[in-house]
């Protein structure tokens, strides 16, 4: 499908190419990139005291709540005393602003919105435990009035299914249950909210329920430029997140390769490889941690699973699966795939030819750069679904 937006940035490339050459043309591509890795995002969650706000934020940025230097504190009595902003570990251009209760002392609900800087957020996230309250309402009408976005989310449901089994025995029906505890809570809504929609989340469980409707919703609705900002700091808890985080990775990689043709311009042995090397390196490790294949991520996954690591990675079957990314790693996986390996050699090679050298280098880099990441980014996102797999399973049932 054209994507209008991509078209037009790769009409201004080439006319900044045509106009001050290859290094004004890399320059710009390096701004086009850095301006992507740089969209600021961010979500504000908030919501009565003892509502879940902070197990949430904690989740979404796949943090266990006993990480005592970045969780957002949790607890049975109102933890949140100011507005406070938890970055995204991988992506520090999101970040999750833990708000604290509505209507309490230090926010009382008419005031809300200035004393938290409504200005500041894209959207707003309103959590309750049980049935939404008056507080949750008045500030949904607020919201409103300033045409912002705002998602009711109904928290702790797995505790909800547990003891509706426990009560119901035989008689138990998980989708009935669900049903039930949706339409209570749009029924205390409708009237003063415009067509309230409840997604029913479980933090500990963000693979079940209703999260990934919720998550579908949030891309949706965000503007285009801050889609992919959602999308790959998103935890991977299903394998329709970890395709859609592979095809917004993907449509980056002709960019990096035209800089790696751009590079190849430089009449200088050797020095192009030496920078795709560098370049590879920081952008596998960027896949490696959108997937959640670095270590730090595969062992907080297999804390929450409560699976031993060394099973959850023993079905990463990739070259790259376990290692550290490392510029001799790549080139020993390129040495093992000829066609990349090839490419490259010959583009090094095609210097020495006399007029057409340059050119030829140049197309020869485009190829091998656009093949070879390819090639490692279809890696990580087919060890990214093992590892899902493993860890939680596709069974959805209640």
């Amino acid at each position: 499908m054209d994507n209008p937006q991509e078209d037009e940035q790769m009409a201004e490339i080439r006319n900044e190419l045509q106009t001050n050459g290859c290094a004004a043309a890399a320059a710009m591509i390096q701004t086009y990139l850095d301006e992507q890795d740089n969209v600021q995002l961010n979500i504000a969650i908030t919501g009565e005291s003892g509502s879940g706000k902070s197990t949430f934020v904690n989740a979404f940025r796949g943090i266990r709540n006993s990480d005592k230097e970045r969780a957002a504190p949790t607890g049975v009595k109102e933890t949140t005393k100011d507005f406070t902003p938890y970055p995204h570990p991988n992506y520090p251009n999101v970040t999750l602003w833990d708000l604290p209760g509505i209507g309490t002392t230090n926010f009382p609900a008419d005031k809300y919105l200035k004393l938290v800087e409504f200005e500041r957020y894209d959207f707003f996230i309103i959590i309750s435990a049980d049935r939404f309250r008056e507080n949750d309402v008045k500030l949904a009408e607020e919201i409103q009035k300033m045409k912002k976005k705002f998602y009711f989310v109904r928290s702790k449901i797995d505790h909800n299914i547990h003891d509706e089994r426990e009560t119901r025995g035989s008689e138990f029906n998980g989708e009935e249950t669900l049903k039930e505890i949706r339409e209570d809570c749009i029924q205390g809504l409708k009237g003063r909210v415009q067509s309230p929609q409840v997604f029913l989340v479980a933090s500990r469980k963000l693979h079940l329920y209703d999260f990934r409707l919720l998550e579908k919703t949030l891309q949706e609705e965000l503007p285009a430029h801050k889609r992919d900002a959602l999308l790959l700091a998103l935890p991977n808890v299903s394998i329709e997140i970890i395709i859609q985080k592979k095809e917004a990775l993907q449509a980056r990689i002709k960019y990096l390769a035209i800089m790696s043709a751009l590079g190849a311009a430089v009449p200088v042995l050797g020095l192009s490889f030496a920078a795709d090397m560098a370049m590879m390196v920081t952008t596998i490790r960027k896949y490696q941690a959108t997937f959640g294949l670095d270590k730090e991520s595969l062992q907080r996954l297999a804390q929450t699973v409560r699976k031993p690591l060394d099973e959850i990675r023993a079905v990463m079957t990739s070259p790259l699966a376990g290692n550290e990314i490392s510029k001799d790693l790549i080139i020993k996986i390129l040495c093992s795939s000829m066609i990349e390996l090839s490419l490259m050699a010959a583009e090094e090679g095609s210097r020495c030819i006399p007029f057409l050298g340059i050119p030829a280098a140049m197309g020869l880099s485009f190829v091998s750069t656009y093949k070879s990441l390819n090639m490692f980014l279809d890696m990580l996102a087919e060890d990214a679904q093992k590892v899902f797999e493993k860890a939680l399973g596709l069974n959805t049932a209640v």
